[in-house]
């Protein structure tokens, strides 16, 4: 164990030299923000990738393949197809738009009033997803390492904070690329093998596990109903996919290396829902199927290699938690704090990645859960902002007045129904999204003045 601990803190201090470096290239609050958007397709594919593949894409898949089996895959796969749709079909319109967020959209077809709407949203969604990975940083130190949970989120959490302060997207950006190489050797050709081979081989599997384990859709419905509408949508708008979609130094590396990094996440997917049928084969029965990832690691891989593995998970995690920390401190800097008197400035970009870094270490300390704070996430993101995006892109009748009122009653509808039933349920989604569609059709129906149509 001394020897994974060791790996571990090597490549934490690995992520901490490669911010320091990366501070000579943020000179600007472009090279901060964007990374210059002078991405080539290798980097733009890489960050692109991880910035998808958190937490709950590692151990959740890992937990969905051990509970309902190879459908465990669609999670990632959901999210896959949505980077798909934004590379072939929005990412031209996106980088010619020249935007630094997403919600600056909202004030070049509407008024600042709906930006500052959107904004507060969109800074909710993008915290508590860096919560919920920055949670997962601190449950695997503690499962494996035996770090005091609240250890391992300021360890986890620490590090993600001080590299994207120092560098901003160039840090993240470079750091990702090392963080891309680690998930990929570690989950793909590591762990999956060895714990498919521990498990007797697929032939074994095959034999030993319920048939519904090889279905596709053993997940069901409902679950993939909530899954399409929370993570494909979300991934549609959210900024923390936006902003790696401007660094692209053209639209062709956003196209091409983008629908890349879509088939990687459906691979990486395949072989998440694989080892979780691989434990379900190894482990006794897990009292919390969230813990089978860190199980199947302890049970399979030998010292060193385990802490390689491990180093691939954190490196998941942290990479986006930095890559939604970093939009919600972009949503602050140039949507909120121009609203608020300030003047947005280089210094004033790091303060707000470090306000937003220490309010999220805060809430991960607070929370003390990894789905819980997804689910809010994207249940406010897609109820609530989804419907007047689309809008304010494809539809000239609509109208400001729609925009504002659309956002406000959907993010009330979506959080009763959080309270009301729950964050199992699909309730919240359904009625989010639908008050949104509603409200922002019949308004923008019954006149008033149109919008501009700049975007």
């Amino acid at each position: 164990m001394t020897l994974d601990l060791v790996i571990v803190l090597v490549y934490a201090l690995g992520l901490v030299l490669i911010g320091w470096y990366s501070l000579r290239r943020a000179r600007s609050r472009e090279d901060y923000l964007v990374a210059g958007r002078r991405l080539g397709p290798v980097m733009y594919a890489a960050t692109l990738s991880t910035v998808v593949l958190g937490g709950a894409s590692t151990v959740g898949t890992v937990r969905l393949g051990y509970v309902y089996g190879l459908s465990g895959l669609w999670f990632c796969t959901l999210l896959g197809l949505g980077i798909l749709v934004i590379s072939l079909f929005l990412s031209r319109r996106l980088v010619r738009l020249n935007l630094v967020t997403v919600i600056e959209l909202l004030q070049r077809r509407y008024n600042p009033t709906a930006r500052l709407s959107g904004a507060v949203i969109m800074i909710a969604y993008a915290l508590m997803v860096a919560v919920a990975s920055i949670v997962a940083c601190g449950t695997i130190l503690h499962g494996l390492f035996g770090l005091p949970f609240w250890g391992g989120v300021l360890l986890g959490g620490g590090i993600v904070v001080l590299y994207s302060v120092i560098g901003g997207m160039w840090s993240i950006t470079l750091t990702d690329i090392l963080q891309f190489f680690i998930m990929t050797v570690g989950m793909m050709f590591l762990l999956a093998p060895m714990s498919i081979q521990h498990a007797g081989g697929w032939d074994a599997m095959r034999h030993l596990l319920p048939a519904s384990h090889f279905s596709l859709t053993a997940l069901g419905l409902p679950m993939m109903l909530g899954f399409t509408l929370n993570y494909f949508l979300g991934i549609l708008i959210g900024q923390d996919i936006w902003q790696r979609v401007f660094t692209a130094r053209s639209v062709n590396v956003a196209r091409f290396a983008g629908t890349a990094a879509a088939v990687y996440c459906v691979l990486y997917g395949v072989c998440g829902a694989l080892i979780g049928m691989a434990a379900k084969v190894l482990l006794p029965p897990l009292a919390d199927p969230n813990t089978a990832f860190a199980s199947v690691v302890q049970a399979t891989l030998p010292n060193g290699i385990r802490g390689l593995v491990v180093a691939a998970a954190l490196a998941a995690m942290m990479s986006t938690a930095s890559a939604t920390l970093m939009a919600a401190a972009t949503t602050f800097a140039e949507d909120v704090l121009p609203r608020m008197g300030g003047r947005s400035t280089l210094r004033t970009d790091r303060l707000s990645t470090l306000a937003m870094g220490v309010l999220a270490l805060g809430c991960s300390l607070a929370l003390n859960d990894v789905f819980r704070p997804l689910t809010i996430a994207y249940d406010l993101l897609v109820g609530s902002l989804l419907v007047p995006i689309v809008g304010a892109i494809y539809w000239q009748r609509g109208t400001t007045t729609a925009a504002i009122t659309s956002m406000v009653v959907s993010a009330g509808v979506t959080i009763f129904f959080l309270i009301k039933d729950g964050l199992d349920a699909n309730s919240p989604i359904f009625f989010g999204l639908g008050s949104s569609l509603l409200v922002f059709c019949s308004v923008s129906m019954l006149g008033g003045r149109h919008a501009s149509s700049r975007c």
